[in-house]
C-alpha cells in the first residue's frame, strides 16, 4: 500500500504542476509499473511517460518532476528505447547505505527524503541537498492572488445581465427564453517581493531568489522583485528568463551589494520614492524577506514601513529565524517595523515559503486584511500568528 501511495503521490505532483493526470491515466500508470517492476528506474520512467503524459508540452514537466521525486540519476534519453535489463536503484538524498526497509521500498524512501527536505533549514543544507531543493523549486506552480476586475463576463451564476437578456429576447421575437447572467472577472493582484541579500541573509539568498524566479515566471506581468542591502536593485527583468540558472546569473550580475551590509530603512525609502509611490506598491501584497538586522536608523525603518503599509494591501515580513524554536523578535529592525506589518512569519524552509505564499493568496484574495495598528506576534513553532480582520 505504501508503494501505491508513493506512485499516486507522484501522479498528484504532476497534476499540481499543470499536467492532466486523471484517474484513468493513474490506473494505467500503476498497471504499467506492475509489469516493469519498481526497482527498474528506467521502466518506471517510461511507464509514467507513456501513460501520464498527454501532450508534448508535458514532457519537460514530467522529466523535472520525475527527477525531483525519484532522485537525480541520469534520465533515459528521449530517443532511447526503455531498457528492461538495466536495473538501478532509485537515488535518495543521503549518500550512505540505507536500511533494509529503504532497500525494499525505494519509492517510499525517496518520498520521505523529499518530505524531510521540505522542512529543513535552508542554511543547513549540503551541496547535494541544495541541488535537490533546486529541482523541487523548479516544479512549483504557485497560483497568484486575484482581485475583482472592473469588467464583467458571462457566467451561469451571478446577478442578472439585463442588457444581454434583452438582446436574447429581441433575437427570439420578444420571448424570454433564457436569462443571461454575469459576474466580475478576476485579475492577478500585484505581488512585490523584497529580498534582503546582506551578509546575514547570504545562506538564504539563493533559495529565495529561486523561489522568486518561480513566482515571476508564473505571473510575470504582476510580480516585481527587488533586492535590499546597502542599496535597492530591481531584478524583475532578469528573473523573467525561463532558465533558472541563467536568471540567477543575470540577477547576481545586476546586484552590486551581495553579502554586504543592511540599511533597510534607506533602501525601503529608495524603493518607495522611485517605485512604490508611483504605483508598484499601491494595492499590492508586499513580502519582505529579511532577518531584521538593521545597521542604519531604526526610526527611519519604522517610518518607511508605515508608509509602505499605507500604500499596500498587506505587508508580510518573512524572517528565517522565526521558524526556530524559542525565537523572540528582538532585532532592532523587527521591533521597529512590527507594528506596521500584517504578519511576521517564518521563511527558513521550502515548507515555510509555501506557507508564505498561501498567506499572500489569502491577503490578496479576501476582502479583509490584517489590522496594521496592532503588533503581530511571530509565527514560531507551537504559537500561531494572530490576525485581526479589517473592515
Amino acid at each position: 500500500m505504501d508503494t501505491v501511495a508513493g506512485l499516486v503521490g507522484f501522479a498528484r505532483a504532476l497534476r499540481y504542476s499543470g499536467m492532466s493526470c486523471g484517474p484513468a491515466r493513474v490506473e494505467a500508470f500503476l498497471a504499467a509499473t506492475g509489469h516493469t517492476g519498481l526497482h527498474d528506474r528506467s521502466g518506471v520512467y517510461w511507464a509514467g511517460r507513456l501513460t501520464l503524459c498527454a501532450d508534448p508540452e508535458d514532457l519537460d514537466r514530467y522529466d523535472a518532476a520525475f527527477a525531483a521525486w525519484f532522485g537525480e540519476s541520469e534520465m533515459p534519453g528521449l530517443g532511447e528505447a526503455p531498457s528492461i535489463r538495466q536495473r538501478t536503484k532509485i537515488a535518495a538524498l543521503s549518500s550512505g547505505d540505507g536500511d533494509e526497509e529503504s532497500d525494499s521500498d525505494p519509492i517510499k524512501a525517496a518520498a520521505s527524503e523529499d518530505e524531510v527536505l521540505r522542512h529543513r533549514d535552508l542554511a543547513d543544507l549540503s551541496e547535494a541537498e541544495r541541488e535537490h531543493l533546486r529541482r523541487m523549486l523548479a516544479v512549483l506552480r504557485p497560483e497568484p492572488p486575484a482581485r475583482a476586475a472592473v469588467r464583467r463576463h458571462r457566467s451561469r451564476r451571478g446577478p442578472l445581465d439585463s442588457r444581454a437578456t434583452m438582446r436574447e429576447m429581441l433575437r427570439a421575437g420578444g420571448e424570454p427564453l433564457r436569462l443571461a447572467r454575469h459576474r466580475k472577472a478576476r485579475r492577478p493582484r500585484r505581488v512585490v517581493l523584497l529580498i534582503d541579500v546582506s551578509g546575514s541573509m547570504a545562506p538564504y539568498a539563493d533559495a529565495l531568489l529561486r523561489f522568486a524566479h518561480v513566482v515571476v515566471r508564473r505571473t510575470p506581468a504582476s510580480t516585481e522583485v527587488f533586492t535590499l542591502g546597502t542599496r535597492m536593485t530591481r531584478v524583475s527583468r532578469q528573473l523573467r528568463q525561463r532558465d533558472p540558472e541563467h536568471a540567477l546569473h543575470a540577477a547576481s550580475k545586476a546586484v552590486p551589494d551581495f553579502s554586504g551590509g543592511t540599511r533597510l530603512g534607506e533602501t525601503l525609502r529608495g524603493f518607495l520614492d522611485r517605485w512604490g509611490q508611483r504605483g508598484v506598491a499601491r494595492g499590492s501584497v508586499v513580502v519582505l524577506f529579511s532577518d531584521g538586522w538593521e545597521r542604519g536608523d531604526v526610526q527611519l525603518l519604522a517610518e518607511q514601513t508605515h508608509r509602505l503599509r499605507r500604500l499596500a494591501r498587506a505587508v508580510i515580513w518573512a524572517n528565517p529565524h522565526a521558524g526556530h524554536a524559542g525565537y523572540e523578535p528582538v532585532q532592532s529592525g523587527i521591533v521597529a517595523a512590527a507594528p506596521h506589518v500584517d504578519a511576521l512569519v517564518a521563511g527558513h524552509s521550502l515548507d515555510s515559503l509555501q506557507r508564505v505564499w498561501s498567506r499572500v493568496r489569502r491577503f490578496g484574495n479576501s476582502g479583509a486584511t490584517a489590522n496594521a495598528d496592532k503588533q503581530m506576534p511571530p509565527e514560531v513553532p507551537g504559537r500561531p500568528t494572530a490576525e485581526v480582520g479589517r473592515a
